[in-house]
């Protein structure tokens, strides 16, 4: 994958990025702990925080990780970091990053478990100290799905900060089809039961050093 933004030219990917040019940029100045405050408390109010905040830690258990065909991602908020046409590439890290690094395999399929070839697959996360890039592309990227809509991400555990557990923000989208934001969680972290936002279903499946992902995109 080449480390170069998207611009006009590059075929699908333009129409694609043009979706996100309309999110305000207002947001790299705005604090974390702001945010969390906002989201928090408007979603507690309104009712949309996520079902498995609601969650008994035995049903959580009995759901299964990484959703199969037939049944869509879940998706979950952007919250205030995403940044729009970050780099194209499939690894995040940069040289001189110490943190510890995992490595994200998967594949986008449809509801009846085709894949999805070329989606577009976009990440971006904190930090090993739970911070964000908000005037830059660090730990950002986006990348396309091969034709079998398999792909790969090599990056940094992220880090956890006050109200969040360990995640990665993505968005995912087939060619001509709706934007799928979501969030992956590690599994097995002890600050995933005290995240508002956490979600069984996002779990990330660990296969030996490596994890693992299905997005399931509508059609």
């Amino acid at each position: 994958m080449s480390d170069q933004r998207v611009v006009a030219g590059s075929g699908d990917a333009v129409g694609i990025h043009k979706q996100y040019r309309s999110i305000e940029m207002n947001t790299r100045r705005t604090s974390r702990r702001r945010w969390l405050q906002i989201f928090g408390g408007l979603f507690l109010q309104v009712g949309l925080v996520a079902p498995a905040i609601f969650t008994t830690r035995k049903s959580s258990a009995q759901q299964t990780a990484t959703p199969s065909c037939g049944r869509s991602t879940p998706p979950q908020i952007a919250g205030p970091f995403f940044i729009p046409q970050s780099p194209e590439r499939n690894s995040l890290i940069e040289p001189g990053m110490k943190a510890k690094r995992m490595r994200l395999m998967g594949q986008v399929v449809d509801m009846r478990c085709q894949p999805v070839p070329s989606a577009l697959i976009d990440f971006w996360q904190c930090d090993e100290r739970g911070e964000y890039d908000n005037r830059g592309f660090r730990l950002r990227g986006h990348q396309f799905a091969d034709r079998k809509g398999q792909f790969v991400l090599d990056t940094l555990v992220p880090g956890a900060y006050p109200g969040r557990t360990p995640h990665l923000h993505v968005r995912v989208q087939r060619r001509g089809g709706q934007i799928l934001t979501t969030q992956l969680y590690l599994p097995d972290h002890p600050g995933n039961t005290g995240d508002f936002l956490f979600d069984p279903r996002l779990l990330m499946v660990a296969r030996g050093s490596d994890f693992y992902y299905q997005f399931v995109v509508a059609d």
